[in-house]
């Protein structure tokens, strides 16, 4: 019965994981080993097959037919762990790799940028978890996180990993396209206006802070962030100041490669987009801007519609998203998108009334539409 339910339920070929080898879960069967149990046929990207316990199979929470699998081996008294969006071996799971068939070059194709360097992109297929490798003859169109249309030219493999090439055509920032978990939301309680200090009492109260005062008390929160290959016990394995420490040396392709290694473990690192972003900032707007975009439309997943709470700089984790909030802003700035770095602005305001970014000393020259200048930086 549990061998039917399940095979009605997966979509098969699935694909799965064991030890944290890619696989692709062929069928579930049952050879009649009740200490066995269900069986798994899986096949791997070399054609070789073999059969598992289903038990030890490794699956994505979105797959179909997962409650299913979580309920068979909740049964045999395993635990199905996992996550959205990722394998559930995590981390140490290789990622499943595009296969022929899963590409008509004759067709555009929509490709997830993950990670990007000086030669090719690091790219999944939209709505897969399948990877390739893309090259063009200029990849400076395109930066992680981006959904890249992609008109293809040629497809093969090399050491066993795919690659394609071909022309990009279009770009778009769609953050809830990309199959992400949003960042958590941790409450920290009630932020009450009366308690921040706003000028001495004789100075008259700044527009931008009087719609905030009157709200009057609002939730609090810190962002969840999301910071690979980083040991919370050391210090020294903050990838974030390594790249920081090789910027500050003169080798800013250096840091460039580290933060694009970390978005390729997971595109959900907002610090990474805005160091990217940072990279680029005094030498183009323009280039920087979809960087912090990025890091902004990812960081918004976890807010949803109308968020009215407060994501305080003093909460250390909300400081990447206001990072990349606060470079987005200064690029529609620079670029004379006047309304845009207004809007930007107000909202940083709304959500970190203490501050501590000096937004309200910039504000008022984006509303005299007074142009950027380096100082400003």
């Amino acid at each position: 019965a549990l061998q039917e339910a399940l095979s009605g339920a997966l979509e098969l070929p699935a694909d799965v994981h064991v030890v944290g080898e890619p696989v692709s879960l062929v069928s579930v069967e049952y050879d009649g080993n009740t200490r066995r149990g269900l069986v798994g046929h899986v096949r791997r990207s070399d054609g070789g097959e073999y059969r598992v316990a289903l038990v030890d199979v490794q699956m994505r929470a979105k797959a179909a037919g997962f409650l299913h699998f979580a309920a068979y081996c909740k049964w045999l008294g395993a635990e199905a762990t996992g996550s959205e969006g990722t394998a559930v071996s995590g981390a140490n799971s290789r990622a499943h790799k595009v296969g022929e068939d899963d590409i008509d070059i004759t067709k555009p194709i929509e490709l997830v940028v993950v990670s990007v360097k000086a030669r090719a992109a690091r790219c999944r297929l939209l709505a897969s978890e399948r990877v390739i490798t893309f090259r063009a003859r200029s990849l400076h169109r395109i930066v992680a996180g981006q959904i890249a249309t992609v008109k293809p030219v040629k497809q093969w493999r090399y050491a066993g990993h795919p690659y394609l090439s071909g022309e990009i055509v279009a770009t778009r920032v769609d953050a809830a396209a990309l199959g992400l978990t949003p960042l958590e939301l941790y409450a920290f309680g009630e932020w009450d206006p009366s308690e921040e200090y706003w000028g001495e009492e004789d100075e008259p109260m700044a527009d931008w802070a009087k719609p905030i005062i009157a709200r009057g008390p609002r939730p609090l929160f810190e962002m969840e962030q999301v910071l690979p290959g980083s040991d919370p016990e050391s210090y020294d394995t903050d990838p974030i100041l390594e790249a920081n420490d090789l910027k500050d040396s003169g080798d800013a392709g250096g840091a460039q490669d580290v933060l694009a290694k970390m978005l390729e473990s997971d595109l959900r690192c907002l610090d990474a987009h805005a160091h990217l972003g940072n990279l680029l900032f005094s030498s183009s707007a323009a280039w920087a801007l979809p960087h912090y975009e990025v890091g902004v439309r990812i960081g918004e997943l976890s807010l949803g519609d109308g968020f009215d709470g407060v994501l305080s700089w003093g909460l250390i984790d909300n400081r990447p998203f206001l990072r990349c909030m606060s470079g987005y802003g200064l690029c529609l700035w620079r670029l004379d998108r006047w309304r845009e770095a207004e809007s930007v602005f107000e909202r940083i305001l709304w959500m970190n009334p203490s501050d501590n970014q000096g937004i309200r000393f910039l504000l008022p020259e984006v509303r005299a539409r007074q142009p950027w200048t380096e100082e400003d930086y």
